[in-house]
């Protein structure tokens, strides 16, 4: 089957799925959670809520083949230029394999430089933690600020987040945004002598990243003797040149070949390494390079990052679904989202091809979210009764403190997937008010208003605890995901020149504020703003 005839056949299965309601596929096709259902790494998926019938789940899988996603997925491992328009291999993976892996990339051999770097990761963390490696004046650190943005920040952030236990023997916090008020809130209660600043930067130029960077050594020298000064500055970046340049002391190195959205398992995220713990962090790699063999191996009907790659390519593309909400229901897991946003926003929200003809289908969702059950306090009124579908995914997590199953937290995720499928008819909205003591007419009025149309698809994602592997498992999970669905609609997902645009434009107008005002050829709306701000 070619391309554009499993396109044609998706669109036909679609068009008849749309129609159907999901509860009564449960009759219809009684092997529909098993089918909808799979296992990996430590998780639990059950997509059997989603909108498709039996035929338009096969479609999907039709598409899945025809589009190539295990020729492109063995491109990826294989270290082919996957990144086109850069000419560069995608290798996160090799980032989290074993030690004496044989990963290459563009033909060069690279595992061993990856379990080189992971070695002095190893030894420096753990170093830091026993206070052989100390400050300038010979007090141990006791407090990290990590300093970096989007991919260097992200990650490791959502990680800290996941993991940090309730009383780290090492504070870490995070600083991205230019604001000083990020580094102000960063740093207060901090002392410069036990302070370790590491700086992340893929290129060592970035902007926000270089800014904090100059306030933070600021703060360091302003207390610190200059002589000890770079035993506080660590550098991760694939430029190690300049860092060595800005005063860092030591320097952690990643290649090109790790985008920094897909980057956490590198020395990206060398200060979780050392706040966390080595045999923290090692943990992760393996969850998620266990989720990298079930992605590997599996088959396309039994494989969760395809499986759920397809349910939202059939959301988006199949029934005009144009939005997604995540809702982790584990508060560690607040930043899910915001990761979410970036990995999958950022690599697949592009309007070409990758021939660079123009997409003539959507492509990635608006994604969003917040964690359950603050959520359904806010935005759920609106994926409840909105008059637009929104897909759900819930992220559940058996027991998030202590040994007890929290059901209190994790009956509210059932209950707003079930209320998404089911929801509420006019006649028993009516009957409710009638039960509650209402009059006839006033049950009758107010039971729109309590109508639910129900049909609402969604995801759930189950763990038993959210330990280093399960959440390895799951980031790894989403980062396949994202691959496979540029994969179905043929997109680089690896480059982000939409983001570049606007870092020119920024030092451009930072040029006129410096020279004293808007230059002549800038818009008129751009020079009033920047005149009124300037004022």
């Amino acid at each position: 089957m070619t391309r554009n005839d499993a396109w044609t056949a998706f669109d036909a299965a679609a068009a008849t799925a749309g129609k159907a309601r999901i509860v009564d596929q449960f009759a219809a096709d009684p092997d529909r959670l098993a089918r909808m259902s799979v296992e990996a790494a430590g998780l639990y998926l059950d997509l059997s809520k989603q909108s498709w019938t039996r035929d338009a789940f096969e479609a999907c899988l039709d598409l899945a083949h025809a589009c190539d996603v295990e020729g492109r997925r063995a491109a990826l491992f294989a270290g082919e230029a996957v990144n086109l328009t850069e000419g560069r291999a995608v290798l996160h993976p090799a980032l989290r394999a074993p030690a004496g892996a044989d990963f290459k990339a563009l033909g060069e051999p690279v595992s061993a430089e990856v379990d080189a770097v992971r070695a002095d990761m190893k030894t420096y963390a753990e170093a830091v933690r026993a206070g052989a490696e100390a400050g300038a004046t010979g007090k141990r650190f006791k407090a990290i600020v990590h300093v970096g943005i989007g991919g260097s920040d992200l990650g490791p952030r959502v990680v800290w987040d996941a993991l940090r236990p309730l009383e780290p023997s090492i504070d870490l916090r995070f600083v991205a945004n230019i604001d000083p008020r990020d580094m102000a809130e960063a740093l207060t209660g901090l002392d410069p002598e036990t302070t370790l600043v590491v700086v992340v930067s893929k290129t060592f130029t970035t902007q926000e990243t270089l800014a904090n960077a100059e306030a933070a050594k600021a703060w360091l020298a302003a207390a610190l003797p200059v002589e000890g000064m770079t035993k506080h500055f660590i550098g991760v970046t694939a430029a190690p040149d300049k860092a060595a340049a800005f005063g860092c002391g030591r320097t952690f190195a990643f290649r090109d070949w790790v985008g920094g959205r897909y980057s956490l398992w590198s020395a990206v995220s060398l200060s979780c390494a050392i706040a966390l713990g080595w045999d923290v962090f090692e943990a992760m790699l393996a969850g998620a390079a266990a989720m990298d063999d079930h992605f590997v191996s599996a088959p396309l009907e039994r494989n969760a990052p395809i499986l759920l790659a397809l349910a939202q390519v059939f959301n988006v593309d199949g029934l005009n679904r144009p939005a997604r909400t995540v809702a982790p229901y584990a508060h560690a897991l607040r930043r899910l989202p915001s990761f979410l946003q970036q990995l999958e926003m950022e690599s697949n929200g592009k309007r070409v091809h990758r021939d660079g003809a123009p997409v003539t289908r959507q492509t990635c969702p608006v994604v969003f979210g917040e964690p359950g059950t603050n959520g359904q306090h806010a935005f759920f009124q609106q994926i409840h009764q909105g008059p637009k579908i929104v897909p759900a995914e819930f992220v559940i997590v058996a027991k998030t403190h202590g040994d007890a199953p929290e059901s209190p937290l994790w009956s509210n995720a059932l209950a707003q997937g079930q209320a998404l499928m089911l929801g509420k008819t006019t006649e028993a909205a009516k009957a409710e008010g009638l039960a509650q003591g209402l009059s006839e007419e006033e049950a009758t009025r107010l039971a729109t208003h309590r109508t639910f149309t129900g049909n609402r698809p969604s995801t759930a994602i189950l763990m038993d605890r959210l330990t280093p592997q399960t959440l390895g498992a799951l980031l790894a999970l989403y980062e396949h995901k994202t691959f496979v669905e540029g994969v179905i609609w043929d997109i680089n997902s690896f480059d982000q020149w939409g983001v570049e645009l606007g870092k020119v434009l920024a030092k451009a107008i930072l040029k006129d504020v410096h020279a004293g005002g808007p230059s002549a050829d800038l818009d008129p709306s751009t020079a009033g703003l920047m005149t009124r701000l300037m004022d």
